[in-house]
């Protein structure tokens, strides 16, 4: 079981983090939500829940609640530009479809 981070991602969160002045990490995770039935929830956090499962690449660490663990386990977290826009990309083996507004995925 496993997380990982892009050096770019792990760059944009050590930089966020920085200018935030505080900060252990990010929190990732999935919620119910759009018409797949999925969507990824990212944010910062500065102390772990106990429940969490910690990752670390790059010295960034990534907190993950077990519940999630079982749908994104594998994914790998990216930031990226294309274009204008800049954002995190989830790169998930184990999504089976995702959704035409890229809201939300199905496993």
């Amino acid at each position: 079981m496993a997380i990982s981070l892009t050096e770019a991602a792990a760059r944009h969160v050590t930089k966020y983090l920085a200018r935030r002045g505080k900060g252990l990490g990010v929190r990732l995770g999935v919620k119910t939500t759009g018409c797949s039935g999925l969507a990824y929830k990212l944010e910062y956090v500065d102390e772990a829940a106990p429940e969490d499962i910690v990752f670390e690449e790059h010295g960034v660490k990534v907190l993950v609640d077990p519940k999630s663990l079982a749908y994104i386990d594998g994914t790998q977290l990216d930031f990226v530009r294309e274009g204008l826009n800049e954002g995190f990309k989830f790169i998930n083996p184990n999504e089976r479809d995702r959704c035409g507004c890229g809201e939300s995925f199905r496993v």
